[in-house]
């Protein structure tokens, strides 16, 4: 069954991470989708993003309306300046809205963030690249990282769990985890560079070494079609995760333009979703 469920209703078009925000009383997480925005083509309409072009004002507006449906403000709204990375940032008090107006006030070189404050929305940005979520429910930590595949390739998702393992005290076994939107195998061709980092993860598949089929499928002339939502997945595996605590979505970005955003399918030149995280102040 899909995790990300559309949300009923007029406003931003949001996509909720359903078992866990019914699960836990205060719990939000989600993707928001392309629609019921003030952008104007071609970031019509509900970009979230202050890096690709669109009218700041435009922006400022579908953050706070995006952050007012959730039951947050955009004072809590809370992001990082995004560079591939795989390093990640724990989220203070005094860290609580960097990034909600300017990317300057971002926090820099970060694309992990962690809290475990109630109050904080924490935020990431996206137009391909794959989401991931992570909650302890037993010392009430949650966290996102984005993930394109340099972010996959270094292992930000293992980052994640050791950054909760040494700020809360986390067991990668309590920790649920989730893979949201992203480009699919079905429309995510890579050449012999990317794929020669991934075979230094070093992951296999049942049936082979080297997870062809799993992770990727061989087009000759040096072309794969790259599984970044199941790589991620078997990362958070080898960091500990527990099978059934990872929920990993089935849409693609790039086949449903309708609903998303996406890099490759709209030409470079576009809007980008956001993941969230956050827990409401009781």
């Amino acid at each position: 069954m899909e995790p990300f469920m559309k949300q009923e209703g007029q406003g931003p078009d949001l996509f909720v991470l359903k078992a866990w925000n019914e699960e836990r009383t205060g719990l939000t997480a989600g993707f928001s989708g392309r629609g019921g925005g003030e952008g104007t083509a071609p970031y019509d309409s509900l970009n979230l993003a202050l890096h690709v072009g669109d009218d700041p004002e435009d922006v400022i507006v579908n953050r706070k309306r995006t952050a007012e449906t959730l039951g947050f403000s955009l004072e809590d709204w809370t992001c990082g300046e995004q560079v591939h990375s795989s390093r990640v940032a724990v989220i203070g008090l005094e860290e609580r809205g960097r990034g909600s107006l300017t990317r300057q006030s971002a926090i820099q070189d970060t694309d992990g963030l962690l809290t475990n404050i109630p109050g904080v929305l924490l935020t990431s940005f996206y137009a391909d690249c794959v989401p991931l979520y992570f909650w302890d429910p037993v010392h009430h930590a949650v966290g996102l990282a984005h993930a394109g595949w340099k972010g996959t390739v270094l292992e930000i998702a293992s980052r994640m769990v050791e950054r909760m393992s040494d700020e809360f005290g986390s067991c990668a076994g309590d920790i649920r985890t989730a893979i949201g939107p992203s480009i699919g195998q079905c429309c995510y061709e890579v050449d012999d560079k990317v794929m020669s980092k991934v075979s230094d993860l070093g992951l296999s598949a049942p049936g082979n070494n080297d997870g062809s089929g799993l992770f990727y499928t061989d087009k000759g002339n040096g072309k794969f079609m790259l599984n970044l939502k199941e790589l991620n997945r078997h990362i958070m595996i080898k960091a500990g995760i527990l099978t059934d605590h990872i929920e990993c979505t089935s849409w693609c970005t790039s086949c449903r333009k309708d609903l998303f955003f996406s890099y490759r399918k709209d030409g470079g030149t576009t809007g980008r979703m956001a993941s969230w995280i956050g827990m409401r102040k009781r």
